[in-house]
């Protein structure tokens, strides 16, 4: 069994070869100590007495590697023992049902679109992966196996395999009335820290240069307010403070609200651009349509908010679309892949060669506040960071030098 493990982690690539024999005496050891069989699998409490053995007399590095052995070890046996079950003949069915109830209970929590999407993305993915079960058979093992092959087999990142597991949790916590988010023992995706694309001034000018009309204006505000390329879509009339130069985003991530800073050289443009979409509302109410969407419940408690001038959109699309939770015709604001599209080609335009997208605005408005000395808490707030530790990375593209500390060479 330990040489087919052997090949497996060759195979897989997951772990260095140099290090697959520190991985295979781990397991050895595990099952010598707990007198268990090669081919069962190690419960979590008989695996925790092996690691608290360990601890006595080495390291914790080699703690931690011998725990992640196991769990290698333990999606292994599970992949390979692995049975495909005979068809139910109705598990395809039971599956649409939990899809549905899954909408639902997103819909009822008021989850974004865009979150119910993702859900059910890795819904049916996890549905694929179990093969022919129908969802009561599931327990804990089911998704720490999936979680373990999208780490070791998909080579996913941990925000990815993060995303995966808040998504089957719910389906779990609040479809099958099942608690089982203590039992999962998966191997855990690998991170890697990646330092953000971060573009010059100068960079930025180019690209504004090559970009004209409504995506120059979002383009130009999402860098001088620090906004996800969603909060720039989302921001309505009334979000705009032209005389406090400020922006209220509103529904951020975490569905928090905050407040960030209103270029000043941006007014014109707003004013002008706030005047021109004026007829776009003045048409859809004088066609008797139905307003724009409302986030949570304030649709039911206003219901003739929507029609609003002030809740309308800051970027309101061309064109009508239908709502895909109600199926009302109403006009939502501009969609994401718009904007992306003009930005990559203002880049390509340019000449600039960083993989630059929409969002490396926003890591440059940090970047060079930073850069211009500004305290860090003011940027995480104006950023809308829950964490201190989340905006520090800026500290590391910042291209000058805020430590003060130059090099010996330049002593010489």
């Amino acid at each position: 069994m330990f040489d087919r493990f052997h090949d497996y982690l060759l195979n897989t690539g997951h772990i260095g070869e140099k290090y697959i024999p520190y991985y295979l005496k781990w397991v050895s050891d595990c099952y010598s100590f707990l007198n268990e069989p090669v081919e069962k699998i190690i419960l979590y409490d008989r695996k925790l007495q092996f690691l608290k053995h360990l601890s006595k007399n080495h390291e914790d590095w080699q703690v931690k590697q011998a725990d992640y052995a196991l769990r290698l070890y333990n999606f292994f046996i599970s992949h390979t023992v692995k049975e495909i079950p005979e068809g139910s003949g109705n598990f395809e069915e039971e599956w649409k049902i939990i899809e549905e109830e899954t909408r639902k209970a997103l819909r009822l929590r008021h989850r974004s679109y865009h979150t119910e999407k993702t859900y059910i993305m890795w819904l049916r993915n996890f549905c694929r992966f179990v093969g022919q079960k129908i969802p009561e058979e599931l327990d804990g093992k089911h998704l720490q196996d999936f979680l373990s092959h999208l780490a070791v087999e998909k080579k996913v990142s941990p925000s990815t395999q993060n995303q995966a597991l808040n998504a089957i949790l719910f389906v779990y916590r609040h479809v099958l009335n099942k608690d089982i988010e203590n039992l999962i023992d998966a191997v855990r995706a690998k991170h890697k820290r990646r330092l953000p694309v971060v573009l010059t001034v100068k960079e930025i000018e180019q690209i504004f240069d090559s970009m004209s009309g409504v995506h120059r204006l979002m383009a130009m505000l999402t860098y001088g307010c620090g906004l996800r390329v969603s909060e720039c879509l989302r921001l309505r009339i009334k979000d705009i403070d032209l005389e406090q130069n400020i922006v209220v985003v509103r529904d951020g991530k975490g569905e928090n609200d905050r407040r960030t800073v209103l270029p000043e050289s941006l007014k014109d443009d707003l004013i002008h651009h706030i005047t021109s979409i004026r007829s776009l509302y003045d048409q859809d109410r004088a066609q008797g349509l139905s307003g724009v969407y409302l986030p949570g419940a304030l649709e039911r408690k206003y219901p003739n908010a929507g029609k609003e001038w002030g809740w309308f959109w800051l970027f309101p699309a061309k064109s009508l679309s239908v709502d895909p939770h109600t199926l009302v015709v109403r006009r939502h604001h501009i969609h994401p892949a718009s904007l992306q599209r003009a930005f990559k080609d203002a880049v390509r335009e340019a000449g600039i060669t960083k993989h630059a997208s929409v969002h490396a605005l926003r890591h440059s408005f940090a970047t060079h506040l930073l850069e211009k000395g500004y305290d860090i808490r003011t940027i995480q707030e104006l950023l809308g960071h829950k964490f201190l530790h989340t905006t520090m990375i800026y500290t590391h593209v910042a291209t000058k030098n805020i430590l003060g500390v130059r090099s010996p060479l330049d002593k010489m």
